[in-house]
């Protein structure tokens, strides 16, 4: 790479900072030259941690930021943050931030390289691995954490420009339960809510959803609802959300079909469902109806551990609700029978017509800050916009909009991101780029995932640090720049797409994720078909031209400066209002109001399957069910940001702890504060055992945060969305230390 192609690659990262390509000691690298002393001012950009998508008001001096506060106009948050994104410049300010990019040595140690050292490297390996074992043999990890111009551009040059086939993203672990099922029942992955609905509900059914510590802005929604709202849990534990609610019904784990499925053979037989929605705008009501007929109380009661006058009550607040709205996040998602168990909440919806109407829906809420841009246009398993690979249209539609050959675009679709990994261990993937995400540490059976990227002839981990689990394993790191380091977009839970943008520069040597890869474009030899792809705001309309006509169009956003009051939810097409209320978040964007679907016939799709139990069960050597989640709002995923700050760290736990109910922790002998070990036959975690009433018997819970909590999950899989069952497996804990001794 010369010095003049690498400052070609670099215009892309220019934002109100600019950056000065500088000799140095290391080679080509980043000076930090302020472009000018600009006046102290505000600038609005979209929180980096959850789906919220809440904005923040980031406070420059010098061009640079320095502080944010909550932004009080903008329509998600409307003034408030949880504690994240009060602290979301902190983690740019890390002392193991990864500034220059780092190599192996066959000591083990990474020592640092120059850029043009560091591509060759990437370029050199890779190919040679292709040329030894095939195109298929090396594969990319994405992520729900970059922008959506910077996936696009990843999924695009990897799959169009390296012949890669396989390449998958972290939302694997979070949304595809809700993307499979979203599609199956409603012709595309849509989220049909506004947050708006929240307010608006009578009946609010929580499933599987922390809310309270998960999403706390979205509690707050909850909170400001002048209607006094019903609202109901269905959580095993009595969760900070349950204790909340007005009613709580701690179904044992899994048996979350076997209730919907009761629910729904109660509602029917009531005849307190909405017969004309059912009748013009649904198909397969009557094999549901036949299928759910099976689910009397009796046996939702048995295998629920829920008593028939909870049955009822539950059935009779959703048939007296004028506006029911479902909602679900990860305790359905991260499931054996995850898809199916979505779709029972959709099917809720539709017999009860409860959609597209304010205060109604059957509505994911997604876990990651971009886990919806990802899902649209990563160009992992699906093709741009929500295509299908496998599709020669689809795939004549994408050539013809980016100006490339159709032959550049793979005619089959990736391997799932467990198939990828099953792939290291059969010795048919050997090479393999993870960009912003943290396997080692968030991948289910964590012992098993560790040793085999170990066993990869080449690993580059392309991250903001050196001291994630997945980066200490590497071959070769790219230092990123982070949230706050870059422009571009997320989309957020609602379908609203809000901006991001530069307000300091990265360290050292690190770069945008948009130059690493335009940098490895030209290194590889395929930067040609990209030249268009030239800064983000250009890719960002790229997309928003491979939108048109699909359901997720947002053709009629023509510049970014038409998101910065209030961002904009799709679908928004050409001729949408470019100025007035319309055009600055309102009036909300509710999907299906119509009554017409995505579906080829216009009709929302009932779906059904029986119940199937989950693959390990507690037994006499490990006798108790594990249950997994957040912990804290405090701490998000892995801890690779939130452990920076230091406010954040004082405001979660300082130690990996064990929920343990009273009866359990008996005849153990365990005591609140007692040393445990919570074995698997994966592995164990040392935890501090806290004695709550809050998981029910039989069962603990260990938060995920963690760096050994994957030691522990079993690695189950949905045979539909391959998505991970985080939620389940057998432990034992037994008494390490106690503390009166």
């Amino acid at each position: 790479m010369t010095r003049r192609g690498l400052r070609g690659a670099l215009r892309a990262s220019d934002g109100p900072l600019t950056d000065e390509l500088t000799r140095t000691p290391g080679g080509f690298g980043l000076g930090q030259v302020p472009a000018s002393r600009a006046p102290d001012a505000v600038t609005t950009m979209v929180c980096g941690f959850c789906s919220t998508g809440c904005a923040l008001d980031v406070h420059l001096r010098d061009g640079e930021a320095v502080n944010l506060t909550p932004s009080a106009e903008y329509p998600v948050n409307r003034g408030s943050a949880c504690p994240k994104g009060w602290e979301a410049l902190a983690p740019l300010s890390a002392p193991d931030r990864a500034t220059s990019p780092m190599v192996r040595q066959r000591g083990g140690s990474l020592q640092p390289v120059d850029w043009p050292e560091a591509l060759a490297l990437f370029t050199e390996r890779f190919q040679a691995i292709q040329a030894a074992h095939g195109a298929d043999s090396v594969a990319f990890l994405s992520t729900g954490q970059i922008p959506t111009e910077e996936m696009a551009l990843l999924g695009a040059v990897a799959k169009f420009g390296m012949g890669m086939v396989h390449g998958d993203g972290n939302t694997r672990q979070c949304m595809a339960t809700s993307v499979v099922a979203h599609k199956e029942s409603f012709g595309f992955d849509a989220p049909p809510y506004t947050y708006a609905d929240l307010e608006e509900s009578d009946v609010i059914v929580l499933v599987g959803s922390n809310l309270c510590i998960a999403h706390p802005i979205l509690w707050e929604r909850i909170a400001r609802n002048s209607h006094h709202p019903e609202i109901i849990v269905v959580d095993p534990r009595v969760t900070e959300t349950a204790a909340a609610a007005t009613q709580h019904y701690g179904a044992r784990p899994k048996t979350d079909l076997t209730l919907l499925y009761g629910l729904a053979h109660l509602l029917i037989e009531r005849g307190a469902i909405d017969r004309p929605f059912i009748a013009e705008h649904t198909s397969g009501y009557e094999a549901f109806a036949d299928h759910v007929a099976a689910f009397g109380p009796d046996r939702v009661a048995a295998e629920t551990g829920l008593t028939l006058d909870q049955l009822e009550r539950f059935a009779a607040t959703i048939a007296a609700g004028e506006r029911v709205s479902f909602w679900w996040t990860m305790g359905v998602n991260q499931s054996h029978q995850g898809v199916r168990t979505a779709q029972a909440i959709i099917d809720l919806a539709l017999l009860t017509g409860s959609i597209g109407r304010p205060g109604t829906g059957a509505n994911s809420i997604t876990g990651q800050c971009n886990a919806m841009g990802s899902r649209l246009f990563s160009n992992t398993t699906n093709l741009f916009g929500g295509r299908d690979f496998t599709n020669p249209a689809h795939r004549a539609e994408v050539a013809g909009v980016l100006g490339i050959g159709v032959e550049r675009i793979p005619d089959r679709p990736s391997l799932a991101y467990d198939q990828i990994i099953e792939g290291i261990h059969r010795g048919t993937i050997h090479g393999l780029w993870i960009v912003a995400t943290n396997s080692a540490h968030s991948w289910i059976n964590q012992t098993e995932i560790r040793d085999l990227l170990g066993r990869l002839d080449f690993l580059v981990v392309q991250d903001l640090y050196t001291t994630t689990e997945t980066a200490e394993l590497a071959d070769l790191v790219l230092p990123a720049a982070g949230w706050g380091e870059k422009d571009g977009t997320f989309i957020n839970s609602e379908r609203r797409i809000g901006r991001i943008r530069r307000v300091r520069r990265a360290p050292g040597h690190a770069l945008t994720d948009f130059a690493i890869v335009k940098l490895i474009a030209d290194a590889w030899g395929c930067g040609e078909p990209f030249r268009q792809w030239d800064s983000p705001e250009e890719v960002f309309r790229i997309l928003a031209r491979l939108s048109a006509g699909r359901p997720c169009d947002f053709s009629g956003i023509e510049s970014y400066a038409q998101l910065d009051d209030g961002g904009l939810q799709w679908p928004y097409p050409a001729g949408s209002p470019t100025d007035g209320p319309a055009a600055r978040g309102g009036p909300e964007r509710r999907l299906f109001a119509d009554g017409e679907f995505f579906t080829p016939d216009g009709r929302a799709r009932f779906v059904v399957e029986e119940p199937v139990a989950e693959r390990e069960r507690p037994s006499p050597r490990y006798p108790l069910s594990l249950l997994t989640g957040r912990g804290s709002s405090a701490q998000w995923h892995t801890g690779t940001r939130t452990s920076k700050s230091a406010v954040l760290r004082a405001l979660a736990p300082d130690v990996a702890y064990v929920e343990i109910a009273p009866a359990d922790a008996g005849p153990l002998g365990i005591q609140a504060s007692d040393e445990v070990l919570v074995e698997s036959a994966r592995g164990s975690v040392h935890a501090r055992a806290l004695v709550t009433a809050t998981v029910p018997a039989g069962h603990v819970f260990v938060p995920m945060h963690d760096a050994a909590t994957n030691r522990l999950t079993f690695p189950a899989f949905d045979p539909l969305s391959r998505q991970p069952s985080y939620k389940t497996g057998a432990v034992a804990v037994r008494l390490l230390h106690s503390w009166e001794h």
